[in-house]
């Protein structure tokens, strides 16, 4: 175990909308290394996302990570041989990194063309409460309510 917590990397602010944030998302996005690919590819997501629905993109964007943030999940714990799932609150570090990954995992396997489309398919999904993974966040929180009898074996 460590003796000390590793140190976080201070994120550079992204080129066109000076925000640490789509940094994050597009270090998410990102395979192989290939960084300029994945910012070409949320870029061209936020365009497609302003002409479908005739608004800015960016907002859009930021409307469907809050909607697809959870408040709550289910932590495994083992307590007399039996296992149960522990409903417990989301570190707020970890909220927005599962939204991330929640929205570009079910844009992936999402049908399209590009990864663009896919993914401007899917922000505009979760900004309105639709989508795969805004499912995925209310499955969590129904998980959560329906392990709240178990919620005082929390730690």
């Amino acid at each position: 175990m460590r003796k000390q917590a590793a140190k976080k990397m201070p994120l550079a602010p992204d080129p066109r909308f000076n925000d640490k944030q789509v940094t994050r998302f597009v270090n998410n996005v990102m395979e192989q290394g290939k960084k300029s690919i994945a910012f070409r590819i949320f870029y061209d997501a936020i365009d497609r996302v302003s002409t479908i629905t005739n608004d800015n993109g960016y907002e859009v964007w930021k409307k469907a990570i809050a909607n697809v943030t959870p408040a709550v999940e289910v932590r495994s714990r083992r307590i007399g041989g039996a296992t149960f799932q522990i409903p417990s609150e989301v570190r707020p570090d970890r909220k927005i990194s599962l939204s991330m990954k929640w929205l570009i995992r079910y844009a992936g396997e999402r049908n399209g063309k590009s990864m663009a489309e896919k993914l401007a398919a899917e922000i505009v999904a979760a900004a309105k409460g639709e989508g795969a993974a805004f499912k995925k966040k209310e499955d969590t929180h129904r998980m959560a309510e329906a392990n709240k009898a178990f919620s005082h074996f929390r730690i």
